[in-house]
């Protein structure tokens, strides 16, 4: 469900006729639901009618752009945004609410999307992992991923699924630089992925919070509490405990993995400080199609001129490669990587950040179970427990990084 959204300064004036309006209306008609960035409501008790306003400074979620949306980018506190979230008739004297199953119809709907967020998920990684492990060309494999998610997003538009955005060129010249690291992040993921088993790559972008901390305190002067620093350590101590006994280990994945926690996160701070204006900002969904389109087009002659042309029938059926076969899979996983995605951006409109960087982590964790079950992918106790540590310390890191620490008083 679209909202309404209107952005105005605090300081506002009214025209007598929408004043005259607004003072007519009783609180008991009107009720007012204020939310704040972390959750917090507070909701007056009459409700027929839902207006919540809330601060236009952005949400950002920290997490990589693989498993995650892409952040919205945080913007100047000075204006406050009202948004209609529901229309509601109202009930007269006399007259039975009827019964409210709208709560219980959302619950529904945001328990599917969760589902099908894990399942697209991991159908994601089974698929580009039986492609990878058969054709050795990430570059490849990554461009064909951002080819198929080019042609839906052209698609959606052509076919008005969702309305096509106007883009100006200072848009353009401010999402190039998401582009960029948006393009280098799924590369070095899917490097990583055919080097090592799907489990150890997960298990390493684990270290993503590490990375968000360490950048944004470097570039943007946010320095951690002392609660994320203290999430941190079972992170890092996890990856490393894992690293150690995994048997798939070799640095080159090793390495791939952690430049795209680096890239991905770089991603989350370029959106931070290069974004557009808040007039002239754009929606989730429009906004990672623009970035899937530029990567696309930035991506395609490295990939060109590094590992030339490889993905046609002829170089398949000389290699010995069951042409069918990789392409389906190929097709599948493309698919599966742009759907899971858009469904991130849904679930993120219906619930907090935090709620979203919990679901991520429990997404992960299915991740690696599923793709141990299914590729059998060989695991030592140790290695076990070291994922579970770096898995409990991203947990504990999404509870704890919106603590804020209290102002110190005179």
């Amino acid at each position: 469900m679209q909202s309404t959204a209107i952005s105005f300064s605090p300081s506002i004036s009214l025209p007598s006729k929408n004043r005259h309006n607004l003072l007519s209306l009783s609180p008991s008609r009107l009720p007012l639901r204020f939310g704040s960035a972390n959750g917090f409501s507070t909701t007056a008790p009459h409700k027929l009618n839902s207006v919540r306003c809330s601060s236009s400074s952005s949400k950002l979620n920290g997490s990589g752009w693989i498993s995650d949306p892409l952040p919205v980018p945080e913007r100047d506190s000075g204006g406050v945004t009202v948004r209609v979230t529901s229309s509601e008739p109202e009930i007269s004297a006399g007259e039975e609410e009827p019964p409210k199953s709208k709560p219980l119809a959302d619950t529904l709907v945001l328990g599917s999307l969760f589902g099908l967020w894990y399942i697209f998920n991991i159908y994601f990684n089974i698929y580009n992992k039986q492609v990878l492990k058969t054709f050795h060309y990430p570059v490849t494999i990554t461009l064909a991923q951002l080819a198929v998610g080019t042609i839906l997003v052209i698609f959606m538009w052509t076919s008005n699924l969702y309305k096509r955005p106007k883009i100006s060129g200072a848009q353009l010249a401010a999402i190039l630089p998401l582009a960029v690291v948006h393009t280098l992040g799924n590369l070095f993921t899917n490097m990583s992925l055919g080097k090592v088993s799907v489990s150890f790559t997960h298990t390493i972008k684990a270290m993503e919070p590490f990375f968000s901390v360490v950048l944004s305190a470097m570039f943007l002067g946010e320095f951690p509490t002392l609660w994320v620093i203290s999430s941190l350590v079972p992170i890092v101590g996890g990856v490393g405990l894992a690293s150690l006994t995994e048997v798939s280990f070799n640095w080159a994945g090793f390495w791939s993995a952690m430049a795209s926690n680096l890239t991905n996160q770089s991603r989350n701070v370029l959106s931070k400080k290069f974004m557009v204006r808040k007039e002239e900002s754009l929606d989730n969904i429009t906004l990672f199609s623009i970035i899937t389109i530029m990567s696309f087009i930035l991506l395609a002659p490295f990939a060109f001129f590094m590992e030339g042309v490889k993905f046609t029938p002829a170089y398949l059926e000389a290699s010995g490669l069951n042409v069918n076969q990789i392409y389906t899979r190929s097709l599948l996983a493309a698919l599966c990587f742009h759907a899971y995605q858009q469904v991130s951006y849904m679930i993120l409109e219906r619930v907090s950040p935090v709620t979203h960087s919990v679901g991520n982590c429990v997404k992960r964790v299915v991740v690696i179970v599923t793709s141990v079950l299914f590729f059998r992918t060989p695991v030592s106790p140790i290695n076990t427990i070291g994922t579970g540590v770096a898995l409990a310390g991203v947990f504990l890191y999404s509870r704890v990084k919106g603590i804020k620490p209290k102002p110190k008083t005179a």
